[in-house]
């Protein structure tokens, strides 16, 4: 069965206005819709940038508490949460593993590798 959800626990956190700290959070797949119509945006055409703004608070389901998430909270993520969670979409929405098969050097047994991205949390 395709996983469409993951978790996550942010590095830092989002520190909300009353204060409360939200680190836990879930992040599901992508869709095509997800990623073309937030280029309509006037914000994406001044400013190209803010295509992951829009696509994160899109695909972010959960953070915390929070079940709502607004370009507005994912502007206000500490950029090493903000990261975390760009390279967290890439991984997500990878087109596919890339396998490599390989063999031991000491006992010979053949497998294959992904020297694709790294592991997905979740």
């Amino acid at each position: 069965m395709l996983q469409t959800e993951f978790s996550f626990v942010l590095p830092c956190g989002y520190v909300d206005e009353q204060g409360n700290l939200h680190r836990e959070g879930s992040m599901r797949r992508a869709t095509a819709i997800d990623e073309i119509e937030p280029l309509e945006d006037p914000r994406v055409q001044r400013n190209e940038a803010y295509l992951s703004i829009l696509l994160l608070s899109r695909v972010v389901t959960r953070l915390g508490t929070i079940g709502v998430i607004t370009p507005a909270i994912v502007e206000r993520l500490f950029a090493t949460d903000f990261l975390y969670l760009q390279d967290l979409y890439i991984q997500i929405n990878a087109a596919a593993p890339h396998l490599v098969e390989t063999q031991c050097p000491t006992c010979g047994a053949r497998f294959a590798i992904d020297v694709g991205v790294g592991e997905m949390t979740g």
